[in-house]
């Protein structure tokens, strides 16, 4: 069964980091391209970072760009979204999603694969 799940929420204060985790099992991360959403409360959901199948090309929201890092471990079969500087905007339900699609746009494009979500909470 296709599946992607996510890892690594909590609740932090500001200024401080997390690193989410996206797994996936019975199919290669490497061959998708991969997304992080997140849906704050009462907020419509939005795209935070998008990687390439390649690996080669990334994009971020410009809410995260210098602060959020996505990466690739193929050998784990696992995408991390570095979070850094947390700020309590960043509050919000992190879902992973993985299909065949190019970075540029990642926002509005259809994606194949979703996880459940994990809950960041960035309070003090």
């Amino acid at each position: 069964q296709l599946q992607l799940v996510e890892s690594g929420g909590g609740l932090v204060q500001p200024g401080g980091s997390l690193r989410l985790s996206c797994e996936a099992s019975a199919f290669t991360l490497a061959y998708y391209g991969i997304a992080w959403f997140r849906r704050a409360p009462g907020k419509e959901r939005e795209g935070v970072s998008c990687l390439s199948n390649s690996g080669t090309s990334t994009n971020y929201a410009d809410s995260v760009k210098g602060r959020f890092t996505i990466s690739r471990d193929s050998a784990k079969n696992t995408v991390y979204l570095q979070m850094n500087s947390l700020q309590p905007e960043d509050t919000a339900i992190y879902y992973c999603a993985a299909g065949d699609n190019p970075c540029s746009n990642f926002e509005i494009r259809p994606w194949d694969y979703w996880g459940r979500g994990t809950q960041v909470t960035v309070s003090s």
